[in-house]
């Protein structure tokens, strides 16, 4: 059951073949680097050849020229199979290529993008900071311009993407002035700059996250992105796109949830039947299935508004909230059907279940969807 119907015959086309790929060349390793804790480059490189990276990219940036629905489709089926394959793509367009795109100097463009659309390099977004969360206004890292240069001094937490050996750029926010923050691109290669060890987490294990350290970080003051003083507001134009590509991920987590719960009870046997035909179970993954139906609906509405270029900020918040909703309940229902099983690691409904919470609460928490959509109704 889908709303497939809402897609045209390249979009389908599209669907089909990341599908293909996800179950064919993600899904088989997933559980060995999540295990591992290993990065997959093999996967990552050969979604760079596909043009995964750069759906939504002009081709005269090395793009393929389509839109950011296209995207929020790929990170749908790739979400189904490998949560941490798809919040690497979702981080490395959405947090790493967007700013530059809708915010760089042609120069910029032409001089990062090209590499990052094939995926031969990765860039990252340093927001967050260990005193500014969801309260991201409350930025210490400060950048001070002295004859053509920017000094960097500050620190980032929980940046995706930030430490492999491909990742090229991190553009970081930085109090420029005494109210103004702007956002600043930063060679990883600069001196000053380090990823410190990765985080060992929860789930998402196969994902790149780091803290990082801007010692007296020299960059020159054309690496200034966007215009000074508005990179406070211009990231929050970002992340309201990228709440609509997770709210996408987090419907491919839910679907996979509901196949891998549909396949098990209809083989799984107790009592001499297989459990699907019990009430208890089949009315469980009924509701798993009408909560990614309602998901999927909540992204398409919120990714068709955005690339029409209407106001997208509370359908986007609704979205992500539904979404991630979704696929923290439909893990722990499919945990829950699979009984012993959904408890080894090697499950996919186990990884599912420690990689959903962070749906709830990275690219800005329940708790601020329900602040951003409660001030849309005046309250």
């Amino acid at each position: 059951m889908s709303i497939d119907h809402y897609l045209d015959d390249e979009q389908l086309a599209l669907v089909e073949g990341v599908q293909e790929f996800a179950q064919q060349v993600i899904a088989p390793v997933s559980a060995q680097h999540d295990r591992d804790k290993t990065f997959p480059y093999e996967v990552i490189s050969q979604m760079g050849e596909m043009g995964l990276f750069g759906l939504p990219i002009p081709e005269e940036y090395g793009g393929q020229g389509g839109d950011y629905f296209t995207l929020c489709l790929a990170l749908e089926e790739i979400g189904k199979v490998d949560q941490s394959v798809a919040i690497t793509l979702e981080a490395g367009v959405s947090l790493g290529m967007m700013p530059l795109l809708k915010f760089g100097t042609e120069e910029q463009k032409q001089r990062w993008l090209p590499d990052l659309a094939e995926a031969k390099h990765l860039a990252a977004f340093g927001l967050t900071e260990p005193g500014a969360g969801s309260d991201a206004g409350g930025t210490q890292t400060r950048a001070t311009l002295d004859d053509g240069t920017w000094t960097i001094n500050g620190n980032k937490e929980f940046i995706t993407n930030s430490g492999t050996d491909i990742t090229s750029i991190v553009t970081v926010t930085a109090k420029t002035g005494e109210n103004e923050i702007s956002t600043i691109i930063v060679p990883t290669e600069t001196s000053g700059f380090t990823a410190e060890p990765a985080y060992d987490k929860v789930g998402w294990n196969a994902s790149d996250t780091h803290p990082l350290t801007l010692e007296d970080v020299q960059v020159p003051e054309e690496n200034l992105l966007g215009e000074r003083g508005r990179g406070f507001a211009n990231f929050l134009d970002i992340l309201d796109e990228g709440r609509v590509a997770i709210a996408a991920l987090a419907t491919g987590a839910a679907q996979g949830c509901v196949d891998e719960s549909v396949a098990y009870a209809k083989t799984r046997k107790t009592f001499g039947r297989a459990i699907g035909e019990n009430q208890g179970i089949s009315f469980k993954i009924a509701r798993m299935q009408a909560r990614a139906y309602a998901a999927r609906a909540a992204y398409y509405a919120a990714a068709k508004k955005l690339i029409s270029g209407q106001p997208f900020k509370t359908e986007a918040s609704i979205a992500k909230m539904v979404a991630s909703e979704a696929a923290m309940d439909n893990a722990r229902d499919a945990t829950q059907i699979f009984g012993g099983y959904g408890f080894i690691n090697e499950s996919l409904v186990a990884r599912h279940y420690r990689d959903s919470k962070i749906l709830e609460i990275g690219e800005g928490t329940t708790e601020v969807q329900l602040m951003l959509i409660a001030r849309s109704l005046g309250l």
